[in-house]
């Protein structure tokens, strides 16, 4: 088999043999096809996607690149958790030790941010002294101990997602439909859990811009992994605005510790109750998710998950005093450039493009714009005001945090995100749909 008559073949829409994937897979691995190489094949598929068999194929081939973790040594029910990448989410921070304080054993690997979305090892690695490099013998042991650990992708498990995952990244091609399920679907099935929840997320924010899409992507991964003999349930998400009140890395962190102390904001809140909810109806600790839903809700408002995350991050060697110390966020963040964005009339917020908002972030540090970058892990937007909130003129709509030179068309980006409008926008649902 040769490369460039695979590409060619793929270029024209035509499908490929399982053995055609497995050739190119294992060839990009292995460093025989080059990078420019995959990468047009990687173009080619963006515009001329792949069958159901072909998503399989590939599944089948990144999962067979390196080693499938057995977690016979943890007891219990073990649970993973994916987001297909949205501007804000920080929900799997909070899921975790949420299902963890009732007993759920939460076995996770995590990837970095893709394009405008942020990354959970990203967010994690913010911590000062964190590890998310472990070995699985510690990853292991960390769940026995703490009933939840989260790491990066190992160089020994799915080594080809990894180089794939930045390749895509690197190439503006993180929004491919069958790449985006091979890729989630190739890690959770390796990494070894009994359920799987996943976090679909369509808007303006997320890779999926419809509900049709976000359909369709939910479908084929559930699929996946039945085929993979998973317990699985999917979730379709509103992503037209940001998740929270936050956009970064260490300022994420601060605001999962708020909602771990059960003041987080009511988006946010909610949406980590319904994920962490299908877990455990999943494990069978409840007979509905309704009772799963309200349990998780009344966790919340007690000390268990805050001290799971506590436990978490301590045996990962992360610095607690972020975590004991309750410093505002100035002092958390202590950034060079602080930018107060007011708003020029009274109204009400809408925030209009979250996907810029998410970009305006990578400018001022938080994200990649290639694979190699270092990010800032102080970086961020916090956003004073969300779609909807009552404004006065000179508010404070937006606050942005940067170590970056100011210039002045991060104002002009600014104002490509929201606009001030005179009728009280209306108010949007934030599950569409639960595929189960």
């Amino acid at each position: 088999m040769n490369i460039l008559t695979l590409i060619n073949k793929k270029k024209y829409g035509h499908e490929l043999t399982r053995e055609e994937i497995n050739f190119i897979v294992d060839g990009y691995t292995t460093g025989v096809i080059p990078d420019y190489q995959m990468a047009a094949f990687l173009m080619a598929v963006y515009f001329q996607t792949m069958s159901i068999s072909e998503i399989s194929f590939l599944t089948e081939a990144m999962l067979n690149s390196g080693e499938i973790y057995d977690l016979s040594a943890i007891s219990g029910f073990k649970v993973d958790k994916h987001s297909s990448g949205g501007v804000g989410d920080k929900v799997s921070l909070i899921y975790a030790p949420l299902v963890a304080a009732f007993g759920l054993k939460v076995a996770k690997m995590s990837g970095r941010g893709l394009g405008q979305t942020g990354g959970t090892i990203d967010k994690l690695e913010s911590i000062p002294g964190f590890r998310v490099e472990i070995s699985f013998a510690e990853f292991v042991k960390i769940i026995n101990q703490t009933n939840l650990s989260i790491m990066a992708q190992s160089h020994n498990i799915v080594p080809a997602d990894k180089k794939i995952y930045a390749l895509r990244d690197a190439t503006a091609i993180v929004d491919s439909l069958p790449l985006v399920a091979a890729s989630v679907m190739c890690k959770k099935i390796a990494t070894g859990s009994d359920g799987i929840v996943l976090d679909v997320k369509c808007g303006n924010g997320a890779f999926m811009k419809t509900i049709s899409e976000a359909r369709k992507l939910a479908q084929i991964m559930v699929e996946l992994g039945i085929k993979f003999n998973k317990k699985i349930d999917a979730e379709i998400t509103n992503m037209s605005e940001p998740l929270g009140r936050t956009i970064g890395n260490a300022i994420e962190v601060y605001e999962a510790l708020q909602t771990l102390k059960g003041q987080g904001p009511a988006d946010l809140t909610y949406i980590v109750c319904e994920s962490a909810a299908l877990s455990l109806y999943q494990a069978g600790l409840f007979p509905d998710l309704d009772s799963a839903i309200t349990a998780c809700q009344e966790k919340l408002q007690t000390d268990e998950p805050l001290n799971y995350f506590r436990s978490f991050i301590k045996a990962q060697g992360g610095d607690l005093t972020f975590i004991d110390n309750d410093l505002p966020l100035k002092d958390i963040l202590k950034v060079k450039n602080i930018i107060e964005i007011k708003a020029k009339q009274d109204g009400y917020m809408a925030i209009t493009d979250t996907n810029e908002l998410g970009l305006l972030a990578v400018r001022l540090g938080a994200g990649r714009t290639t694979k190699d970058e270092q990010i800032d892990y102080h970086a961020g937007i916090y956003l004073n005001k969300k779609t909807g909130e009552k404004v006065a003129i000179g508010d404070v709509v937006m606050t942005l945090y940067t170590n970056r030179y100011v210039t002045e068309p991060i104002y002009e980006w600014v104002e490509q995100t929201f606009k001030i409008v005179s009728i009280k926008p209306r108010e949007q649902e934030l599950i569409y749909e639960i595929i189960q």
